[in-house]
């Protein structure tokens, strides 16, 4: 029988197993970008490592939410989005190599759905090569498993900025503009300052064109990210202009101040360039950093003569007004704080980089392809090679932190305890100890208090070899620990 229950049934496996053509085409096309997130994060296991120790600006984000250790102080210019972030494991388990894991597939995870929000935008092929630049970055692969906030600004920007380009081209579909508020959400949750910075193009763009909806979206999702932080202004700094004023006085005071070069200087992997001072990278390293204004430009060009500028121009302006404070208004550097800005650079060069192969006819082409392949891999080598450095260097610190740490136990020094002084923060974490500053960008505490605590538990001030201590330690015995001087407190 033709049309009998059996041809029905037939008919239903044959639509099951025979997707439709856009069905296909999306799975296809998303395949390429789920490798690159998939050798994205197998890479920071292997390069970076699982075993790598907790630095100190994680020690403050995870101390937050973990039972295991007191919080260490929390100041002005941090947000609570990476603490939140870590909360799925930090708070019930101690264990680093499980956090690094964590964190390592979530950031796979978060630039495969990053890029996919691009799709239809640039070719695939345009998407994997930015996003395998944006990955291959040594501040990539290195802060991708640890619990900082400037590689998940860079995500949210991507988001941001994709659905808002498919927003307009697509007339605001209900998913793209849940991408946007979640984009925008994100950046804000983790540091709401350069939230501002990356959207200002994206809002004024929507005031220009009078897009009401995208308008709306994009500042409701700023501002739920941004509604923990507000809050906390109020609540612990005496409101939001009084906390912007503490953020800026502990960076060095926001304003004109060209970082350009000190920018240069931490390519060669320092994580922190405060005071930047020593002697540039090699041009092996920062080669690559000269030559992304002229990519960028070229892409430019190349959207023009396409007639999709738009596409190109926004990344780029919004790259642009990320990296203008960490350029032109801060006087340290850390090249972490420039990863957005590399991100959203990326897809568009990217796009010139597959110009520069595919485009050219006459004598130049067949040499273009081997060139740039040629480049790539010197960069990538370049790349890996300082990430090689900054891996060693950071894991030699933080066992030496360790070691300071059973030291300070043989001494009597065991939680509930205090320490005081020189890297008080990391130190006192992996002792178990609570920290406190008496002065300086992390004060919490004052000599009174030091004292009052010495009454009730163990306290140790830490100072560098021949280093003068603070006056309500002068009188404390004092012990050699490697390159400290420990100062304990007689116990009542």
């Amino acid at each position: 029988m033709v049309d009998g229950a059996n041809a029905i049934l037939v008919r239903r496996r044959r639509g099951e197993q025979t997707p439709g053509p856009r069905t296909s085409r999306w799975t296809r096309g998303n395949r390429p970008i789920a490798a690159l997130a998939a050798v994205f994060t197998l890479a920071q296991l292997a390069l970076v490592g699982p075993v790598l120790g907790l630095g100190w600006d994680e020690i403050v984000y995870v101390s937050q939410v973990t039972s295991h250790h007191p919080a260490a102080f929390f100041s002005a210019p941090r947000s609570r989005g990476v603490s939140l972030l870590v909360a799925p494991v930090a708070s019930w388990s101690s264990s680093v190599p499980l956090l690094r894991v964590y964190l390592a597939l979530l950031s796979g995870l978060a630039l495969h759905l990053a890029l996919s929000t691009w799709r239809g935008l640039f070719p695939t092929r345009v998407l994997v090569t930015g996003g395998a630049l944006f990955a291959s970055l040594w501040m990539t692969l290195f802060y991708g498993p640890q619990a900082m906030p400037n590689y998940w600004v860079a995500i949210g920007a991507l988001i941001s900025v994709g659905c808002f380009l498919r927003a307009r081209a697509e007339r605001s579909s209900p998913r793209t503009l849940w991408g946007l508020a979640a984009g925008g959400a994100l950046m804000a949750w983790m540091r709401p300052t350069d939230a501002v910075y990356v959207a200002v193009p994206l809002l004024v763009l929507a005031l220009a064109r009078r897009h009401r909806n995208l308008l709306l979206v994009f500042a409701a999702g700023l501002a739920a990210g941004a509604v923990p932080w507000v809050i906390e202004a109020y609540l612990s700094y005496g409101g939001l202009g009084a906390r912007l004023a503490e953020a800026s006085r502990i960076q060095g005071g926001l304003g004109w101040q060209i970082a350009v070069d000190d920018q240069l200087r931490s390519l060669g992997g320092r994580a922190l360039c405060r005071p930047c001072t020593g002697s540039m990278p090699t041009p092996l390293v920062t080669f690559w950093w000269f030559t992304l204004p002229v990519l960028a430009a070229l892409g430019l060009v190349v959207a023009a003569r396409a007639r999709r500028l738009e596409r190109t121009l926004v990344p780029l302006a919004c790259a642009a007004t990320a990296a203008l404070p960490y350029l032109f208004m801060i006087g340290y550097a850390a090249p972490r704080f420039l990863q957005p800005a590399y991100a959203l650079l990326a897809i568009p060069v990217a796009d010139a980089l597959w110009h520069l192969v595919r485009g050219p006819r006459g004598s130049w082409r067949p040499v273009a392809a081997p060139l740039v392949a040629l480049a790539l891999a010197g960069h990538l080598a370049a790349q890996l090679a300082v990430l090689d450095g900054a891996v060693g260097r950071n894991i030699e610190s933080r066992r030496d932190w360790g070691r300071t740490a059973d030291a300070l136990h043989r001494l009597g020094v065991r939680p509930p305890c205090l320490l005081t002084g020189h890297e008080a923060i990391p130190i006192g974490y992996y002792t178990g100890c609570s920290s406190g500053a008496t002065s300086g960008n992390n004060e919490n505490i004052t000599a009174d208090g030091v004292l009052r605590t010495a009454d009730r538990l163990p306290v140790a001030h830490l100072a560098p070899a021949g280093g003068t201590p603070p006056r309500y330690a002068t009188s404390w015995p004092v012990h050699r620990i490697s390159d400290l001087d420990v100062r304990l407190a007689p116990r009542p």
